[in-house]
C-alpha cells in the first residue's frame, strides 16, 4: 500500500474546476514535485492535503486513513509557506518552538529537539536572532526547521525558495535535498521552477489545468515527455510538424529537406520534438537539414544559436571546447538522431 494517495481529487469554485480529477500516490520517504504554471492547480491540491481548502470530491488517506475527515491540525504534518511566516516578535529558536509548545512537548524534550533541528539547518548560532535580523536565506531555513521539529508524516513546501536570489536559490535546492535525505520525511514540494523540480524531486508530477500530463522521474519526463504541454514547460525544445513517409516497411518523418526514420504511426502528420542540446552540425545529409545560422550566443559553457530553416527557426545548443564556433551566416546541416526525437500523431 502506498503512503499517501489522491485518488480522484477534484477542486471547483463554482463553475470553475482547478483540480481535475487528480490522482497519483506517493511512497514513504518520497520526494514528490507538482509542477506547473501558474493557475494549474498545484498549490491548490497542497492546500486540500494540507486540510485548509475542503475537496468537491475524490479522496486523501495517508496509511489508508481518510485524512479529508481529520482535522488540519491533527494531520501530523509540516508546511513551509512561500513568505515564511515567522513570528517576528520570537527568536529563531521561539519560532521552531511553538509547534511543538501547542503539542505540550516538556521543556527539556522542546530544547533539545530545538537545538538539534536548528543544527541540522545549519543555524545554532543565529538561535537567538530575530527574524528582521536575518537573511533571506537564513529565515527560510528557520521556517524549515520550525516545520520539521514536530517530525511531520509528510512536509508540504510551497514555493519555499521562490523568494530568494538565483545563486541562494540553488544554494538552498541542494541542502534541501540533503537534509531530506537525511532525515528521510516524505516530502511534497510546489513549484512552477523546472530545474528546481528536476534538481529535487524523486518524481515530478506535471499539471495543466488541473490534471496530471505525466508522472514520471525528472530525467524520463525530460527525455520521453508524454505530451507536447511537457515537452515545451519542462526546458527548452524545438517543435516541427513532420509528414510521415511509408517506404516498404520503414516510416520516416519528413521535415524540411530531411527525414529521420520512426516507429509506425497511423497517421498522416506527427508533432516532433528535439531538445537544443540533441542537436548538431553535420556534413552528412542523412538525418539533416539544411538552414543558415541567424544569430549565435555565447553563453560561457556553450554556445546558442538559432538557424533558419524550411521549418522554422531552430534553437541548437553546443558545448563551448574553445575551438572556433560557426558564423552567423554560415550555411549548415542542423542533424540528430532519430531515437532523440519524440514523435506524436497529430489530428488533420
Amino acid at each position: 500500500m502506498s503512503f499517501l494517495v489522491l485518488d480522484r481529487l477534484t477542486k471547483k469554485f463554482g463553475e470553475n474546476t482547478v483540480v481535475d480529477a487528480l490522482s497519483f500516490s506517493v511512497e514513504k520517504g518520497e520526494f514528490i514535485s507538482l509542477l506547473g504554471p501558474s493557475g494549474c492547480g498545484k498549490t491548490t491540491t497542497l492546500q486540500m492535503i494540507a486540510g485548509f481548502v475542503d475537496a468537491t470530491s475524490g479522496a486523501v488517506t495517508l496509511e489508508g486513513r481518510d485524512l479529508l475527515k481529520v482535522k488540519p491540525a491533527q494531520r501530523g504534518l509540516g508546511i513551509v509557506f512561500q513568505s515564511y511566516a515567522l513570528f517576528p516578535h520570537m527568536s529563531a529558536a521561539e519560532n521552531v518552538a511553538f509547534g511543538l509548545e501547542m503539542q505540550r512537548v516538556p521543556q527539556a524534550e522542546r530544547e533539545a529537539r530545538v537545538k538539534q533541528t536548528l543544527n541540522l539547518v545549519g543555524l545554532s548560532a543565529f538561535a537567538g536572532r530575530y527574524p528582521r535580523k536575518m537573511s533571506g536565506g537564513q529565515q527560510q531555513r528557520v521556517a524549515l526547521a520550525r516545520a520539521l521539529v514536530i517530525k511531520p508524516r509528510i512536509l508540504l513546501l510551497d514555493e519555499p525558495l521562490s523568494n530568494l536570489d538565483a545563486k541562494l536559490r540553488e544554494e538552498m535546492q541542494i541542502e534541501l535535498r540533503q537534509i531530506q535525505r537525511t532525515i528521510g520525511t516524505t516530502t511534497i514540494l510546489v513549484t512552477h521552477d523546472q530545474s528546481e523540480a528536476m534538481s529535487l524531486s524523486d518524481r515530478i508530477v506535471v499539471m495543466n489545468a488541473g490534471r496530471a500530463e505525466q508522472i514520471a522521474r525528472p530525467h524520463e519526463a525530460y527525455e520521453r515527455p508524454a505530451t507536447s504541454f511537457v515537452a515545451s514547460f519542462l526546458g527548452k525544445t524545438n517543435v516541427f510538424g513532420a509528414a510521415l513517409l511509408r517506404q516498404g516497411d520503414t516510416t520516416f518523418a519528413v521535415i524540411g529537406d530531411g527525414r529521420w526514420p520512426v516507429a509506425h504511426i497511423a497517421a498522416e502528420r506527427a508533432r516532433v520534438t528535439v531538445r537544443p542540446e540533441k542537436i548538431g552540425f553535420g556534413d552528412s545529409v542523412a538525418c539533416s537539414m539544411g538552414g543558415r545560422i541567424k544569430m549565435r550566443v555565447f553563453q560561457g559553457n556553450h554556445w546558442l544559436y538559432q538557424v533558419e530553416t524550411p521549418s522554422g527557426l531552430v534553437t541548437v545548443t553546443r558545448p563551448n571546447t574553445g575551438e572556433a564556433a560557426s558564423e552567423e551566416g554560415a550555411t549548415v546541416r542542423v542533424t540528430w538522431r532519430a531515437e532523440d526525437m519524440v514523435v506524436q500523431p497529430e489530428a488533420s
